[in-house]
């Protein structure tokens, strides 16, 4: 083994990236039909932001498991 080889630190922590989530699929839809319902039918504006509603409920949950779910010296 070279000298190089020696010098190098241990590899550290693994990082934690989230899975993947279908919730900024569901705002994106919930912005469209809002949108839409501004210039169409005032229904589409009450169904878009009730799914924006549902999505953001959903997201916040999942980060809050994930963060629950990090070991203990990560939680700040």
């Amino acid at each position: 083994m070279s000298r190089v080889e020696r010098d190098i630190p241990p590899a550290g922590e693994e990082i934690h990236l989230p899975g993947g989530s279908l919730q900024p699929i569901a705002v994106t839809v919930g912005v469209t039909l809002a949108l839409l319902g501004l210039t169409t039918f005032t229904l589409l504006i009450w169904v878009g932001l009730i799914v924006i509603l549902w999505a953001v409920i959903l997201w916040i949950r999942d980060a809050r498991r994930e963060m629950a779910d990090l070991p203990l010296e990560h939680r700040h």
